[in-house]
């Protein structure tokens, strides 16, 4: 019978965990500069009626 390569396998949840942790830094920095565009953007005031 085969004996289990843990090394293996650990090296395989290593690099899985690291593709998370980056995915995971990818989607905040890209929330991040959505928000930041949102903020900078010159809000367009509404065009008040005159009476």
């Amino acid at each position: 019978m085969a004996k289990p390569n843990y090394a293996f396998a650990k090296h395989q949840r290593d690099v899985a965990k690291k593709k998370k942790k980056e995915e995971k830094k990818k989607l905040k920095e890209e929330e991040k500069l959505a928000q930041e565009i949102k903020d900078s953007s010159p809000e367009i005031p509404e065009a008040e009626s005159p009476e």
